[in-house]
């Protein structure tokens, strides 16, 4: 198994090419601020570049997922000028940019609350497992701010018109809605949630890693885009090189051959 931590973030990655990313300020309800979001940062990045890592999992220690930003960082902010404050959001911006497009496919567990930033990490990920003591608020309005870093992920999580609502509201809604809304994959108590991210886990470590990556991958690049003759080649082409792939050849045979295929990880080992 391979670690790097510090006192707010701990970063581990598996045998089974597993990487957990765990937010560990459990005190302050691992609120996030400058040092925090560096750190994030740093991780996504490594994460990246690791072929090897097959599945991202994002979590925290502590009754709460993530209050959202610091409260002393805020009171900072609030001292600089418009610059200092532009470059401060752009760390938040780059570093929710970096889970939002990791190649792995991320499954974030949200135990309890989730407020402000917490929403956007929660919506840069692929698949979101949340217990039904969890709850969630986009607060900015109440400090007289707006969700503007995260909003491009909020909006594509829950869509413009609740958007239109929980950004001027300020309300806070629980796991079931949130799972109505899009932005919670699946409500399972408390006493599930470790079990059913683990079966998460194995589910996406069922598939061939390279077609699991060139799915999330043409979920983006298809999204929205005019179902026209170039949309058509470009998605024969994708699918006819995966195909032909070794990836693609051993998936095929494996299934043909009624065996496992080679990137099979046996269940609970």
């Amino acid at each position: 198994m391979n670690q790097l931590q510090d006192n707010l973030v701990l970063y581990t990655v598996d045998e089974h090419g597993t990487a957990t990313v765990t937010l560990n300020n459990p005190d302050k309800h691992n609120a996030f601020d400058d040092e925090v979001i560096a750190k994030l940062t740093e991780i996504f990045a490594d994460i990246s570049k690791h072929s090897s890592i097959k599945v991202v999992v994002l979590e925290s220690t502590g009754k709460n997922f993530s209050a959202g930003a610091d409260l002393n960082w805020m009171k900072r902010m609030a001292n600089y000028s418009f610059e200092e404050n532009k470059k401060d959001a752009m760390a938040l911006a780059n570093m929710l940019h970096l889970l939002n497009f990791l190649p792995q496919p991320t499954i974030a567990k949200i135990q309890g609350a989730a407020f402000g930033g917490a929403v956007g990490l929660a919506s840069c990920c692929d698949i979101v497992i949340a217990s039904d003591k969890a709850s969630f608020c986009l607060s900015e309005v109440k400090l007289g701010l707006i969700p503007a870093t995260i909003s491009p992920y909020v909006i594509q999580a829950i869509g413009l018109r609740a958007c239109r609502r929980y950004f001027m509201t300020a309300e806070r809604f629980s796991a079931q809605q949130a799972e109505h809304l899009g932005l919670v994959s699946k409500v399972v108590s408390l006493e599930q949630l470790d079990n059913e991210v683990n079966e998460m886990v194995q589910r996406l470590n069922a598939n061939g890693p390279e077609a699991v990556q060139a799915a999330k991958q043409l979920a983006f690049d298809v999204a929205d885009q005019s179902i026209d003759s170039d949309l058509l080649i470009e998605t024969s082409e994708r699918i006819a090189a995966i195909r032909v792939s070794e990836q693609g050849q051993e998936g095929l045979s494996a299934f043909f051959e009624k065996r496992a295929p080679n990137w099979h990880v046996p269940e609970n080992s």
